[in-house]
């Protein structure tokens, strides 16, 4: 018998925030994400231990995703901010920078955490309640019936992501093709619960961006010598080919012994009954008239002949991510049994053609209404093409979720310095009423609401790389960035030209103030007012949803780790 090991009592940390290696693991991760944050960031090499696929990106999704932490307090951190990019795909940084800034802000002040806890959750109700109305001044519509702003949403998620490594040419390439293609998604018909349709990607690695293009519905890799022959495919009556999708195997070998025994009796064979089988829906589908069979897996060779001679186009090892679009695209429904074939199962397409796209060979499946499209990516390198992957499905969602609350957030800092001075500017006039609801004093509101500006105004100067000055303007609380190496002038406005997002050209005799101070700056008086006039077409926009869901996950993410009393780890 082996030796049986005496059980290890469980390992109990007090006050985990307290601990030197935990504020030490929370400024490494702080740091890791503000070094990948806006356009400037910088890239992350991520491999694990005994070598293998080496990632390069400053995408929070790549990097959480192989990011090992060990400590329980930075994995709940680390777990809300996968679960926000999960379900938004964007503002992931945002969010962990956010998140990281506010506990080390909140933890620095003395004052009891559960006091804190509830002025943060009242200042981020202040901040939601801000950005949805009316009268919010970072906020602009997104009109959909004109291009502008749905490209400048595009367009600021493709050049925030630096290892695509794009210049602007590409990028103004790539924002125009996903417009599109998301357009193609857009149903023509409109109904009461419509549904997007789907974008598929299609990679071709080693060419020019520019060679990048989208067309409407689905493309089929195929042999390079189908390119060659006449293609004829058989139609009905209306001129529309009829398509059976099968997700089932049609190779014959249908029985699997590991799901049963079988008595066959003497003189029967299995394969042929099964190939008979096979051949009897090949008669069903010619009699049909079904001019396109696509398999998810294996054909029989003797059903693709036979399929072929009655001029019925066969393709196999479709694979599964194909299914759900195809099914979409031409009404299909996926047949799962040889066995059972039912005419409501067809689907039908408008046309198919081959088609050559550098070195493959594709069949292209055309539909009568488009709402699956196919975006043929490239970029130069794997690397550099799959994060230009991730960029486009971000910014495929964030036009997904702009179609359903069509509103965006100004970008490059200047929604969260706008929230600051609005937070500076509403702390200054709160009602003793609110501080007694709230239960802690004037002054403990005060240090509270400074630490939320600060860690706001954090996520901003995280934009800024190369240790130029980082000001905001007193009329319009937007975030202003100062070159670095600039000489040193007493006017700031000698120096700077556009706000972060473009929305503002320093046109006024505006009044500055810079960010890296310290708590205790001065506060702003009056309410941030909202620009009048736009100076350029080419804004940097954010995701509305996208932002708001990340202000709330930090937020509720910071409280949660505060009030951690006692982290409690099984070592056995």
């Amino acid at each position: 018998m082996s030796r049986l090991e005496a059980k290890k009592p469980a390992l109990i940390v007090s006050e985990p925030l307290t601990k030197g290696t935990v504020s030490q693991s929370l400024s490494l991760l702080s740091g890791i994400f503000r070094s990948c944050y806006g356009p400037a960031g910088r890239l992350k090499q991520l491999h694990n231990g005994v070598g293998g696929y080496v990632c390069t990106t400053s995408q929070s999704s790549a990097v959480l995703s192989r990011l090992s932490v060990s400590h329980p307090v930075l994995s709940v951190l680390t777990a809300s901010v996968q679960n926000h990019v999960s379900r938004f795909s964007d503002c992931g940084l945002f969010t962990a920078i956010l998140c990281c800034s506010l506990i080390e802000n909140f933890k620095r002040l003395n004052v009891a955490s559960h006091t804190v806890i509830q002025i943060s959750k009242h200042l981020l109700t202040l901040c939601m309640d801000y950005l949805k109305s009316e009268a919010c001044g970072c906020r602009v519509s997104v009109d959909f019936s004109s291009v502008e702003t749905p490209l400048c949403l595009v367009r600021s998620v493709l050049t925030s992501k630096p290892a695509c490594m794009l210049n602007k040419t590409e990028v103004d390439h790539l924002t125009t093709l996903i417009l599109k293609a998301f357009i193609f998604t857009v149903p023509c018909h409109v109904e009461t619960n419509a549904v997007l349709g789907k974008c598929v990607v299609v990679p071709v690695k080693g060419r020019r961006v520019m060679d990048s293009t989208v067309l409407p519905g689905l493309l089929i890799e195929t042999q390079e010598i189908e390119l060659a022959k006449p293609l004829t495919v058989k139609r009905t009556c209306s001129n529309m080919i009829k398509i059976a999708l099968f997700c089932v195997s049609m190779s014959g070998d249908c029985f699997n012994p590991e799901k049963g025994t079988i008595t066959v009796h003497h003189g029967i064979s299995l394969e042929m009954s099964e190939l008979n089988q096979l051949l009897n829906i090949g008669k069903q589908l010619v009699n049909d008239e079904v001019g396109l069979v696509v398999c998810q897996k294996v054909i029989h060779p003797s059903l693709k002949q036979y399929l072929k001679e009655n001029h019925v186009m066969a393709v196999d090892r479709a694979g599964l991510s194909l299914m759900e679009p195809l099914s979409r695209m031409t009404g299909s429904k996926p047949i799962a049994s040889i066995h059972l074939l039912s005419p409501s199962c067809y689907g039908s397409l408008k046309d198919v053609r081959f088609e050559s796209f550098a070195s493959k060979c594709f069949m292209h499946l055309i539909p009568k209404d488009t709402v699956v499209c196919s975006l043929i990516l490239c970029n130069r390198n794997e690397t550099a093409w799959d994060e230009l992957k991730r960029a486009c499905e971000t910014a495929e969602h964030v036009l997904q979720l702009t179609v359903k609350e069509p509103l965006a957030l100004l970008g490059g800092g200047c929604t969260e310095t706008h929230l600051a001075s609005y937070i500076r500017y509403k702390s200054c006039s709160l009602s003793t009423t609110s501080f007694k609801d709230l239960d802690c004093s004037r002054t403990q509101y005060q240090l509270v609401a400074d630490g939320f500006c600060h860690s706001l105004e954090s996520v901003a100067c995280a934009l800024n790389h190369d240790d130029g000055e980082i000001l905001t303007d007193t009329v319009y609380g937007h975030c202003w960035f100062v070159p670095s190496c600039s000489p040193s002038v007493s006017n700031w406005s000698d120096l700077v030209s556009k706000c972060g997002c473009g929305i503002n050209g320093n046109t006024e005799n505006l009044s500055w103030r810079l960010l890296r101070g310290q708590f205790g700056s001065p506060v702003i008086q009056g309410c941030p007012k909202e620009p009048s006039v736009k100076a350029a077409d080419f804004l940097t926009l954010d995701c509305f949803a996208a932002k708001c869901s990340g202000l709330q996950v930090a937020v509720e993410t910071a409280n949660l780790i505060l009030d951690l009393s006692y982290v409690i780890e099984d070592q056995n």
